[in-house]
């Protein structure tokens, strides 16, 4: 049964950890977004046969340096006011990771001619320093780590009031065209989610704070949790067993049952709350 519920609780983290990455992912459109290519017009030399003097003698404008890839990039992130932050505190605590997606970006095919999407750099940066390092956010101080899952929280509420429908499926990690028009006008939100993942990986990697594996016991606690604010049994298998209820619930109940599962893990002791906040960074850093 232990096994079973942590398998379970793999699912649930997993279904509300889709917040984690899923409104950075929706600002990517349909793809990598090019800008049309700057195009450099080159000074004309007049007609030395019919210009006058003067004219023929004059020096030609030098065209302006063509940036290099590296330099096109790095522009287009400082002059993204909500996204500079973000690569700023890379850089600072991660060069290493930092200087590398910056490379990887500059080796994309035309990139030296023209600039790819900062909501790209954002959503691949965040991805690759997630895979690299997300484990160490278990580690990561208390107040640190849990303000992860309430900024988790907070997104959910934005999506739920404006539409139901694409809470439920943003729970689920769908992304289509809706959800990408809900995060065009929020990059200081996916800013925010993704700098607050960025500091609990650095506060894991300098506190490395030790945390057990959920309990049976914290299993129990946190079926209490669910069913003391108002949950039904098959409720409460949705979202710690994985059991699909015949039929499905609609969308409302069930971005209702995303927001209610956040929430009884926001109230439960700390010490359990937080054993299970590690298992579920774990489980999105090796997802």
């Amino acid at each position: 049964m232990f096994l079973e519920r942590l398998l379970a609780l793999a699912t649930g983290a997993i279904v509300a950890l889709c917040l984690g990455l899923g409104l950075v992912m929706m600002a990517l459109g349909p793809g990598r977004k090019f800008a049309e290519p700057a195009h450099i017009v080159e000074p004309r030399l007049a007609d030395t046969d019919t210009a006058p003097l003067a004219e023929a003698a004059t020096e030609p404008t030098p065209a302006p340096p063509r940036l290099t890839a590296h330099e096109r990039i790095e522009q287009a992130i400082a002059a993204t006011e909500e996204y500079k932050s973000f690569f700023q505190r890379m850089r600072q605590t991660f060069p290493t990771d930092y200087a590398a997606a910056i490379e990887t970006f500059a080796q994309e095919p035309g990139v030296g001619a023209e600039t790819a999407s900062v909501d790209f750099y954002l959503a691949e940066s965040v991805r690759r320093l997630r895979q690299a390092r997300g484990v160490l956010a278990a580690k990561a101080e208390p107040l640190v780590l849990a303000r992860v899952f309430d900024l988790q929280l907070d997104v959910l509420r934005a999506i739920s009031a404006e539409n139901k429908k694409l809470c439920a499926a943003f729970l689920y990690g769908g992304v289509d065209q809706d959800f990408r028009s809900f995060a065009a006008g929020r990059r200081a939100l996916v800013a925010e989610m993704a700098v607050v993942g960025l500091e609990a990986i650095a506060s894991g990697q300098a506190k490395q704070l030790e945390r057990s594996a959920p309990s049976e016991e914290d299993f129990r606690a946190l079926e209490k949790a669910l069913a003391a604010r108002g949950l039904r049994k098959p409720e409460i298998d949705s979202l710690l067993d994985g059991k699909t209820p015949d039929p499905p619930f609609d969308d409302k109940k069930t971005c209702a049952l995303g927001q209610t599962y956040l929430e009884a893990l926001r109230a439960l002791p700390e010490p359990i709350r937080l054993r299970i906040y590690g298992l579920a960074v774990e489980l999105m850093a090796r997802s």
